[in-house]
């Protein structure tokens, strides 16, 4: 198995273990990492994910390219729509998802990073989207997510370059939210898990699911979803438990797994 999970306690780690080709994807990988992600989705035990890649030098460094080149037409679209789901699977599950990108995140490992909910980065790490200088756009989500993260002209300039980005100016431009010393990655991002697990699952769930919708519809239609879940939060325990305990100067106590509300 290419794709390795560990548990910790509420926390699920996904290693992306294929260093040999600098964890490059083949079709064969991206249908082990769909079919991992929508377990992990429906697993009420977790409630974080963590993405990371295996090795010191690449989260992923995109698709395998020996695989790409033999493509006609037909099995190109099928590529293409593998990928979608794939990173679709990930941006659709109800968990907090943040990738630790170790090293190159190019191509199709940017386009799985930009999936995720927050991208923190090693300091040597390098971003982009280089498909244009093989003679292809992307085809992973890249010219749809990268946009929508950092802004249409940002994203052109970076996609009709092909450049890599290293990781200070992807912190700049809002492409990760935070840079670490490689030692320190996986720490910081488990200290940002953390954050995330000590509140209410199903209401974390609730805002992402939110917040996705956002970048599909106009403020107007979100508005009336968003009043949907708030009302929707007042007939579980997590908000019971949530006020009570701001009421009774107490930390809350949750322990109920995310809803598909």
């Amino acid at each position: 198995m290419s794709i390795e999970v560990q548990k910790e306690d509420a926390l699920a780690i996904v290693t992306i273990n294929r260093p040999d080709a600098l964890n490059a994807f083949t079709t064969e990988l991206i249908l082990e990492m769909t079919d991992k992600m929508k377990e992990i989705a429906a697993d009420d035990s977790v409630r974080v994910v963590i993405i990371t890649g295996a090795g010191e030098k690449a989260f992923v460094a995109g698709a395998d390219i020996q695989e790409m080149s033999e493509k006609d037409h037909d099995g190109a679209v099928a590529f293409s729509r593998r990928g979608h789901k794939m990173c679709d699977a990930i941006e659709a599950m109800p968990q907090p998802v943040i990738a630790a990108i170790n090293g190159f995140a190019l191509g199709g490992g940017c386009e799985i990073a930009m999936a995720c909910d927050v991208r923190l980065a090693a300091e040597q790490a390098k971003l982009g989207q280089p498909e244009v200088s093989l003679g292809i756009p992307p085809a992973w989500g890249g010219t749809q997510r990268l946009p929508r993260i950092i802004g249409i002209g940002r994203a052109k300039e970076i996609i009709f370059s092909g450049r890599q980005v290293s990781a200070q100016e992807a912190l700049g431009i809002g492409l990760v939210n935070g840079v670490y010393p490689a030692d320190q990655l996986m720490d910081e991002a488990k200290k940002l898990a953390a954050s995330f697990m000590k509140n209410a699952p199903g209401a974390v769930a609730a805002s992402k699911k939110l917040m996705n919708r956002t970048m599909e519809t106009s403020i107007s239609s979100g508005n009336i979803h968003e009043s949907k879940l708030f009302a929707e939060a007042f007939n579980g325990e997590e908000q019971s438990e949530g006020m009570e305990a701001f009421l009774e100067r107490r930390k809350p106590s949750y322990s109920h797994p995310a809803t598909d509300d």
